[in-house]
């Protein structure tokens, strides 16, 4: 039987939940007053430093008195920072229903290790049972499942008078969903998420509460150089201040800057917010159109609309085995990669079978209405 091959194609393919897509009109020219060359130290590269951390606060609406950090290793450094210097006095509650959730788990009870740990689980597609957590625990979670799809609706389950600290990988989630701040302790993310720039820079946001742990609580492990944010027993200032721990690149430093500022221009957060929600409307009529896939997440609820995630229901591949179906999921976004329809949107490696979709700010909307036709054609091509 034919299958006719869609008219348009997107204009820009890029759906990889990170690197993700650059901001609409993005070029290098954007990049052109970056301070190259220059030391990190000296007042006007200092200057940029300081800018990323206050564009960021604003767009975010972070609380005052909130500490923010540009931090070495993106996302992952800024999480292995808060994980070794505030862990240790209380117990651990840590809540895992996806793939890097599941490493901070792995850190919490193989690495350091913390010998009073309570892992809350849920398989791919579903979400812990929330109200296990104890709020004289200290708590870490994501807030959106990078590889699963999965998402908190909210924070209600985070108590506000809690004793212990709620430590948060936000790395998929901010500049593109609502954080409920007030439930929060310590926040993270990586500049190549959700507002599309370069990679290997993290940021490390302290609530007043995580700081007054920092500076009460010595680790009883010994702590690398950049992972160390105090001194005499006193938070280092300079570290939230644009004194990074180790040399930025003033490139990425330029590039963070100006999706901030595109940012601002779309409408700040509010604005970032409900283009991500359209860009899930897009693939949530998509799928209901077809009997083929449906969304990873159990819970229209806690659907993300970043790293929206689907997996195949048809018979035909149901009937497969474990590596037929994994071999066919390859395929498929093999196939979307060589029309140049969409680039990246094969599930992560530890994920089920099916396609992993950004849907963040960045992605415009009518690339993502071109994308779909292609993904019933590539689906009809391998069956």
């Amino acid at each position: 039987m034919a299958n006719p091959k869609p008219a348009s194609l997107p204009e820009n393919p890029c759906f990889s939940s990170g690197p993700c897509a650059k901001r609409p009109g993005w070029s290098l020219q954007a990049l052109d007053a970056a301070l190259l060359g220059r030391s990190h130290r000296a007042p006007a590269p200092k200057a940029r430093l300081a800018e990323v951390i206050t564009r960021s606060k604003a767009v975010l609406g972070m609380p005052e008195g909130w500490r923010l950090g540009i931090v070495p290793a993106s996302d992952t450094g800024a999480v292995e920072m808060a994980l070794w210097s505030l862990l240790g006095p209380r117990g651990v509650d840590v809540l895992a229903w996806e793939s890097f959730s599941a490493e901070w788990a792995n850190d919490i009870t193989r690495q350091l290790p913390l010998p009073d740990v309570r892992l809350i689980q849920a398989p791919y597609g579903g979400i812990p049972d929330l109200a296990q957590a104890d709020p004289a625990r200290d708590a870490v979670f994501v807030w959106n499942g990078t590889t699963s799809g999965v998402r908190l609706s909210d924070a209600d389950w985070i108590a506000a008078d809690r004793e212990g600290l709620a430590i948060c990988d936000a790395t998929s989630a901010a500049f593109a969903m609502e954080l409920d701040w007030a439930k929060l302790d310590v926040v993270t993310w990586s500049w190549q998420k959700a507002l599309g720039g370069e990679a290997g820079h993290g940021m490390l946001a302290l609530s007043p509460r995580a700081v007054a742990r920092l500076e009460s609580h010595t680790p009883a492990w010994p702590l690398p150089k950049i992972f160390r944010m105090t001194k005499g027993g006193k938070l280092i200032e300079g570290i939230f201040e644009g004194d990074t721990i180790n040399t930025p690149s003033m490139l990425c430093v330029e590039d963070a800057i100006d999706g901030l500022r595109w940012a601002e221009s779309v409408g700040g957060l509010k604005g970032l917010v409900a283009r991500t929600e359209a860009n899930l409307a897009i693939i949530a009529d998509w799928v209901a159109t077809q009997s083929d896939y449906a969304f990873l997440a159990e819970d229209a609820r806690h659907r993300s609309t970043t790293s929206i995630t689907l997996k195949l229901v048809a018979p035909w591949f149901t009937a497969l085995d474990a590596k037929a179906q994994a071999d066919t999921s390859k395929k498929i976004a093999k196939l979307l990669e060589q029309e140049g329809a969409g680039l990246d949107t094969a599930p992560y490696r530890d994920a089920p079978p099916g396609l992993r979709i950004w849907g963040g700010a960045t992605v415009e909307a009518e690339n993502l209405r071109r994308l779909m036709p292609w993904i019933t054609w590539a689906t009809r091509e391998v069956q």
